[in-house]
């Protein structure tokens, strides 16, 4: 049987923990003449190729990249398949954003050939722009889910997914009940998760479209089956939050639904939070909860600016979302160069350490998976990236300028987008190439 193992040599740098809990000296590892050997899925080693040049055999192909990067895959923990079509929509915030937009666009997966169609279509966006997992909001349909865990399986990506569960407050053609709602998601687990590098995610999409008799039954999903995820959006905008209070009175915030019907744990992952108050990031950070931070649907939608150091003080896991599509871009980098706006307009600085953290090891973290992923340690999953240093005429020039890993860390995360993934690997796999 001939062997799969492969060498990549380039300059090679990770996140081996947080910046804002270990320092940032302490928190990467770079090589800067790097060697990434894998071997069956996995990566058997890593390190200064003049270290490791020596120990590999004769006969195995090396991948020799001059002016490139190689780093963890990206990991985006939070974006919404179905909307792959309207992303860029004109002039609404959320609530008449979901009604003008949000609802028709979902309507079509109805259609599981639309389904499939689209699915094709997101799973090459996310590879094009070096995103090797995805946690993954469906449709209100289970074709949804079906169709892009079927692409997903093919290419051996590890992705989490969950079919929406809603029953009011969307318009008829969109609901689901609560019964329906935990029959078909439960169908969806026994066939899809654990299935390879497939997980589910039971998905109530957000407190105001469930009722209480949903909320229940996604709770109780949990505990039939300990080890699924649980997604849905929190405290984005004002308006949303104001609605959750009249619908649900009883309890003493938007949090605290959530809380009460046992949405909360250690795979439990809240899009936004960008109004959270120090009490729910610390309820969140001590349930094992995480926040998806979405700066470029932030923006988009005028929701507000997370406050990322509010989170660091609670120490609360906290993942990057693109949210496609009230986000505008597939690309983790040009969420970066958001999100590094959004702490300016706080009077804080994002450094580009902690912003590689948050796109490889911070997401592989929020969703429990960092011994698989988010990192090139030995042993670990071979998802990585070839990050080109040439990518555009301006990013060449502006690198050639940059004086350490720092700065060109910077640049492509400030100058980059799509164009600056070379090659995007999963499981050892070469799955986009530009």
């Amino acid at each position: 049987m001939p062997s799969t193992r492969k060498a990549y040599r380039a300059a090679i740098l990770h996140s081996i923990a947080d910046p804002a809990v270990v320092g940032i000296e302490a928190s990467y590892q770079y090589f800067e003449d790097g060697l990434l050997v894998t071997e069956s899925g996995r990566i058997s080693a890593l390190g200064h190729a003049s270290e490791l040049l020596a120990s590999l055999p004769a006969d195995i192909e090396i991948v020799h990249h001059k002016d490139a990067l190689i780093t963890p895959g990206f990991i985006d923990t939070h974006i919404h398949l179905p909307q792959t079509g309207m992303v860029g929509a004109y002039g609404e915030q959320l609530l008449d954003w979901l009604n003008t937009y949000t609802f028709p666009c979902e309507s079509q997966f109805a259609d599981k050939a639309h389904a499939e169609e689209v699915a094709g279509i997101f799973i090459k966006e996310l590879l094009r722009n070096g995103t090797t997992t995805a946690l993954v909001f469906g449709s209100v349909h289970p074709q949804s889910v079906d169709s892009f865990f079927e692409q997903a399986q093919k290419l051996d990506l590890r992705m989490i997914a969950g079919k929406v569960m809603m029953d009011r407050n969307a318009p008829d053609y969109l609901t689901d009940t609560a019964e329906s709602s935990y029959e078909q998601s439960k169908a969806l687990i026994e066939r899809w998760h654990g299935k390879g590098r497939l997980h589910y995610a039971v998905t109530p999409r957000f407190a105001p479209t469930s009722t209480p008799e949903q909320l229940t039954l996604a709770g109780q999903l949990l505990s039939e089956y300990p080890d699924l995820y649980m997604q849905t959006h929190i405290s984005e905008n004002l308006q949303e939050i104001e609605w959750v209070k009249a619908l649900f009175p009883e309890r003493k915030g938007y949090l605290d639904v959530y809380d009460h019907y046992q949405l909360l744990g250690e795979r439990s992952v809240f899009a936004h939070g960008v109004h959270l108050c120090d009490d729910e990031c610390a309820r969140l950070a001590e349930t094992g909860s995480a926040v998806a931070f979405c700066p470029t649907s932030n923006f988009f939608l005028g929701s507000g600016l997370f406050n990322l150091p509010m989170a660091e003080k609670h120490n609360l896991n906290v993942g990057l979302g693109t949210d496609v599509g009230a986000g505008t871009s597939f690309s983790l980098l040009h969420t970066l160069n958001e999100a590094y706006k959004v702490m300016q307009l706080q009077g804080a600085r994002l450094s580009p350490f902690k912003s590689l953290y948050l796109a490889t090891l911070g997401g592989a973290r929020a969703l429990r998976l960092e011994d698989r992923i988010g990192t090139l340690q030995p042993g670990t999953d071979a998802d990585f990236l070839v990050l080109d240093y040439h990518a555009t005429p301006l990013l060449s020039y502006r690198l050639q300028q940059a004086n350490n890993i720092a700065e060109t860390l910077f640049v492509l995360m400030t100058l980059g987008d799509d164009r600056t993934v070379l090659q995007t690997y999963a499981a050892g796999n070469l799955v986009h190439q530009r």
